[in-house]
């Protein structure tokens, strides 16, 4: 089954307000966080992801989108304070591994030895993660049907 994403991203605890729906909620907020695209969440900083709701109809999402965009800005804050009081930044617990989904035998690995600012990553070589300017990496797959079409360096199809 296939989900549809309502959220709200702010700028900072009552600062800017940006409404979006998506279909894959994790690599939208990631684009969000890494200003992937330019506009108005990038232009206002607006990268905390503050709320959302999943919806099974996507339909039933862009409507709900719609509505709130409507909205005035004390009923979004209101909705929000309602589910997330401290603005917590939702989008580390949206994609956070839950402790029942790791492997016994990679509990006993002692990561706590690489010091602070360090993991691991699917290599299992260690990587620095403090102030590191190079955003993590995000495989998007492209959609059904669609091709890339080579071009020159004037645009030019090939």
């Amino acid at each position: 089954m296939l989900f549809a994403s309502v959220y709200i991203l702010a700028s900072k605890r009552n600062g800017t307000l940006y409404t979006g729906v998506t279909g894959n909620l994790e690599a939208r907020i990631w684009q969000h966080k890494w200003d992937v695209y330019p506009g108005f969440s990038r232009k206002y900083g607006c990268k905390t992801l503050v709320w959302f709701e999943m919806h099974d109809d996507i339909h039933e999402a862009i409507a709900r989108e719609k509505r709130i965009k409507n909205w005035k800005r004390a009923w979004k804050i209101e909705l929000i304070e309602r589910e997330n009081p401290h603005w917590c930044d939702l989008f580390d617990q949206l994609i956070a591994i839950p402790e029942s989904s790791i492997l016994p035998e990679a509990r006993t690995l002692n990561l706590q030895s690489l010091g602070p600012g360090f993991r691991r990553d699917d290599m299992g070589d260690a990587a620095q993660t403090d102030n590191n300017p190079v955003p993590p990496p995000l495989v998007i797959p492209a959609k059904a049907g669609t091709q890339k079409v080579a071009s020159d360096s004037n645009g030019t199809r090939r």
